[in-house]
């Protein structure tokens, strides 16, 4: 159920620079608690580096960015533990290859959040258990399929308590089989009310677990919709174009 109190994310008037080229053109975003964001558009548009804005990987050069409430801080210890709140979940899986499947999920809640270790541990094996890949658990990532470590990478964002997961493209390094064992995951998080922003090009995906899909182009919002609305009837020729282009194949 999505609430009504403020956004849990918000993005105002964002734009972001690399070297000449304008990738976030005035960005306004407001994501609320427990919705489920699912953002598409064709390559170069400018989703993933939003994506990545929003916990200050990539820096902006204008506009305000606010997780909870709180305006994300430049550097320091105060950006550490709003990052904390924000779960990450990249497409090239990003665990730390000298360390065991439960290394992995225990480091962040014992470093950051304090967490005993005999109770991070804990913790990590339930999360382990509940993406279905309790077994690797003592593992180095180098011996999963990539499905598995992507498991792994999205139970080592939530070993953090995170408020809301981001995913930039979480699939698209996978093989068609080891998709789905990922997006199920992503389902069953969406159906417990998690709150998420997910770039990604599965459309079955965005329509089945969408309450929301925005689409990009050019660095810019084009179009903002629930899934049934923008895939049934796209209001911008952009949108049009890019779904007849992807739906067709």
């Amino acid at each position: 159920m999505i609430d009504e109190a403020p956004p849990l994310v918000e993005m105002l008037q964002v734009n972001k620079h690399f070297g000449a080229l304008h990738v976030l053109k005035d960005v306004d975003l407001t994501v609320a608690r427990g919705e489920v964001v699912v953002v598409i558009g064709p390559s170069g548009s400018g989703k993933s580096t939003l994506c990545r804005a929003i916990n200050r990987l990539e820096p902006i050069d204008s506009g305000t960015i606010r997780v909870d409430g709180k305006v994300l801080p430049e550097e320091g210890k105060e950006l550490a533990r709003l990052r904390a709140d924000v779960g990450m979940v990249f497409q090239s899986f990003n665990l730390f290859a000298h360390k065991s499947v439960l290394d992995n999920l225990t480091l962040g809640p014992v470093a950051v959040r304090k967490l005993p270790k005999a109770d991070a541990e804990a913790k990590a094996r339930a999360l382990l258990e509940r993406v279905g890949v309790a077994d690797q658990a003592n593992k180095m990532p180098a011996q999963l399929s990539g499905g598995q470590q992507q498991r792994v990478a999205i139970a080592r964002a939530l070993a953090m308590d995170p408020k809301v997961m981001l995913f930039d493209e979480p699939t698209s390094s996978l093989d068609p089989e080891m998709i789905s064992e990922v997006l199920d995951v992503m389902r069953e998080l969406a159906r417990e009310g998690m709150t998420m922003i997910v770039v990604t090009h599965e459309m079955g995906f965005a329509k089945a677990s969408a309450n929301r899909v925005v689409f990009m182009d050019l660095g810019q919002i084009v179009e903002s919709a629930p899934p049934a609305e923008f895939f049934g009837n796209p209001r911008s020729p952009r949108a049009r174009d890019f779904l007849g282009k992807i739906l067709s194949h």
